[in-house]
């Protein structure tokens, strides 16, 4: 199958750092490269990749100096466009960049699936899609496409990671887990909390975005100055394996409608259990007493620190492999790819068998 792959530009595709987005479209490509099918990436020039690889920047938007962010969008739907203008040469177009190429996508006869990686709750996205409500859609859980259960959705296709990017560590070091993002949503300070409740030290490895440089400056960075927090900064996916796989557990006391969480399954693949909030997408993910804990708050996460050596680390790495995995995630999107051609294609018929037809006469 000729595929291509649209990314994001604000991060390269593998991330250098941190990038969920980025690295779960990564992961994709890579299979569907090994899996024998025909692959092109439009992606960020710096991107890294087995497939043929289009951009119309040399460098991610997060790292590139000479372009605003402000420009995102606009950068975006140009690598649509790009994308689109190829059409012909892909039997299928999967973009990854929400609703930016719906414009685009509608008047172009190539197939076009698109994938929703954020939130979808938002009022102000119930107009889009609205006006796009024929556009083929993936939602990466369940809980994500809730606030528009009415739109063309195809499938719920989790993400899933290659089986030998992390390794299973039967033993924890004694210590809590945060990684992701420094950011209200995420409640790094309840993280910091429990922590100091329990009298168990937490490492955080966390970036910290431009629009919540604020927050973390005036409520999270006045916290670190204790004994038991220690902030790491952001870390590679190199050293994520022993940062999470010699965790007692990873802490993720997200206070938002979280669409999947990747760094959920991360530590599953490491073996670690996972304590979170029952918010959005969390109980799909998380076994609750089997993968981790999943709690009502601050006060419940607290008590389930001291029910970590309940969880069976074999047992997290197994439902990995089982549930999460990038062979697993690649054979649901090759559906989603059949299912969205075939549609077009009988459309097509429907369209030439209402062709009425004349006959000469004699």
């Amino acid at each position: 199958m000729r595929i291509a792959q649209v990314a994001p530009l604000s991060e390269s595709v593998p991330p250098k750092l941190y990038g969920g987005t980025e690295r779960v479209v990564s992961y994709l490509t890579e299979e569907l490269v090994r899996l024998g099918h025909d692959v092109t990436l439009f992606a960020s020039g710096d991107s890294v990749t087995t497939a043929r690889l289009e951009s119309i920047c040399d460098q991610a938007l997060r790292l590139n100096k000479g372009i605003s962010l402000h420009d995102a969008p606009l950068m975006m739907q140009l690598l649509m466009e790009q994308a689109l203008g190829n059409g012909r040469h892909f039997d299928i177009i999967h973009s990854h960049l929400d609703h930016l190429g719906f414009p685009l996508a509608r008047r172009n006869p190539t197939p076009t699936v698109t994938t929703f990686h954020g939130r979808l709750d938002l009022p102000e996205l119930q107009p889009v899609f609205r006006e796009y409500a024929e556009m083929p859609m993936v939602s990466i859980s369940n809980a994500q496409r809730k606030p528009v259960s009415w739109a063309n959705w195809q499938d719920t296709v989790y993400h899933g990671l290659p089986k030998d990017l992390y390794s299973l560590h039967p033993n924890s070091g004694g210590y809590l887990a945060f990684l992701g993002r420094i950011a209200p949503e995420k409640r790094p300070d309840h993280a910091i909390e429990i922590a100091k409740r329990v009298g168990i030290p937490l490492r955080i490895a966390a970036k910290v975005d431009p629009a919540d440089q604020e927050y973390f400056q005036t409520e999270i960075e006045p916290l670190l100055f204790h004994p038991l927090i220690e902030y790491l900064g952001e870390i590679t996916d190199e050293e994520k394996n022993d940062f999470l796989g010699h965790a007692m557990a990873l802490v993720c006391p997200y206070d938002w409608p979280e669409p999947f969480g990747l760094v959920l399954i991360e530590s599953l693949a490491c073996g670690t259990p996972v304590l979170a909030y029952r918010r959005g997408s969390i109980p799909e993910i998380i076994e609750d007493g089997t993968t981790g804990f999943v709690c009502e708050g601050i006060d419940e996460m607290t008590a389930a620190v001291q029910r970590i050596p309940e969880i069976d680390r074999r047992r997290c790495r197994w439902t990995f492999e089982q549930r999460f995995s990038v062979a697993r995630m690649a054979q649901d999107y090759l559906r989603v790819y059949e299912q969205a051609i075939g549609n077009v294609c009988e459309r097509k018929e429907e369209v030439m068998g209402s062709v009425p037809t004349f006959s000469s006469s004699t």
